[in-house]
């Protein structure tokens, strides 16, 4: 039976949600992850320090609610990450910066995805915010569509990197910037194009699937997901970078949860599931193309160094032998959740 130890990886992108979802996300990440960077777009949205730490707290005691090894449990580490509004100041950074729990600021265009209302409208003005970032070494993640509605959605990526980042980038250009979710061609060769403080993450489902896997047959809503799916074209470029061992790509499930009935209705909810099983889709996706060495450094090196932490020394092990994913879990109250991949068997499983 073929085994594959690595270094214990990060999710450097991850929705644990709020409340009761607490008692279900977190063991998740926590079975597979060490440090897990938490996005900040709950209701209401994680807008200051204080905000942040005290969802930290909420986090850690669902963590010590769980049925985990008290191992698991030490070793988690939940990374704060403050909402970017059109009212965020300086001193918000340097106040978020002196915390030492808040890794990064998110930037969501006003619209852009789930719980996204305040997010930003004027994404140019930021300037001074931007400013302090780049002075504090705080780092800017990008949800990278623009959402103008007259932009077709499978274009809004590209027209972002054009119109948005390249002017961030140039009028700030040592301010430290991750590409969340990039979904495209476009997105990757930018990437590649910029200095080493640009990075970008790569969701399993967005290495594993594409706009067919949504579409074809009708349309399947636990494949829907903001970024959305793009051409198989895509796909293909996202697996080669993503396998290439180029420190600039590294792991970020977007593993965001939606109860079921949320997501299987005629206004689903965008977002995967995958917080549980996402190192096996990894695995699947980099032995598809025969790249699995090149997994441990994308999972568990990249993205720490890009942070400037340091890599961890446990490890974990997958072995390639098959699973099959449950149907769902339970999740709130007495409603389910169901993850990508529902029911389906997957090659690769964790020792």
């Amino acid at each position: 039976m073929q085994t594959l130890t690595l270094i214990q990886p990060d999710d450097w992108h991850i929705h644990l949600r709020d409340g009761q979802a607490l008692a279900t996300t977190v063991p998740h990440a926590a079975t597979s992850f060490n440090r897990v960077i938490c996005m900040p777009n709950l209701v209401p949205p994680i807008k200051t320090t204080a905000q942040a730490i005290a969802y930290r707290e909420r986090i850690l005691t669902a963590l010590a609610n769980a049925d985990i090894s008290d191992t698991r449990k030490s070793a988690f580490d939940p990374r704060m990450v403050l909402y970017l509004t059109d009212h965020t100041t300086a001193d918000d950074i340097a106040t978020a910066k002196s915390s030492g729990i808040v890794q990064a600021v998110k930037l969501y265009p006003a619209g852009a995805t789930t719980n996204s209302a305040d997010g930003v409208t004027d994404i140019l003005g930021r300037g001074a915010v931007f400013e302090s970032m780049q002075k504090h070494g705080i780092p800017l993640l990008v949800h990278g569509e623009v959402t103008h509605n007259d932009v077709d959605i499978f274009d809004r990526e590209k027209r972002f990197l054009d119109e948005i980042l390249s002017v961030i980038i140039k009028n700030f250009p040592n301010l430290n910037i991750v590409m969340e979710h990039i979904t495209t061609s476009d997105a990757a060769d930018f990437c590649l194009a910029q200095d080493e403080h640009i990075a970008a993450t790569i969701t399993p489902q967005h290495l594993l699937f594409n706009r067919n896997h949504l579409l074809v047959g009708g349309v399947k809503p636990h494949f829907y997901c903001l970024p959305i799916l793009k051409r198989e074209s895509h796909q293909k470029r996202l697996l080669e970078v993503a396998t290439s061992g180029n420190p600039k790509f590294f792991l970020g499930t977007d593993s965001a949860p939606h109860a079921t009935h949320t997501k299987e209705n005629a206004c689903g909810c965008a977002g995967c599931y995958s917080a549980v099983h996402a190192l096996p889709l990894y695995a699947a996706a980099f032995d598809g193309v025969g790249a699995l060495d090149k997994l441990e450094n994308f999972a568990s090196v990249f993205g720490a160094k890009f942070y400037g932490l340091p890599v961890n020394t446990s490890t974990i092990t997958l072995i390639k032998q098959e699973q099959t994913i449950p149907q769902s879990y339970s999740y709130l109250d007495g409603k389910t959740l169901t993850p990508l991949l529902a029911g389906q068997t997957l090659a690769w499983s964790i020792q």
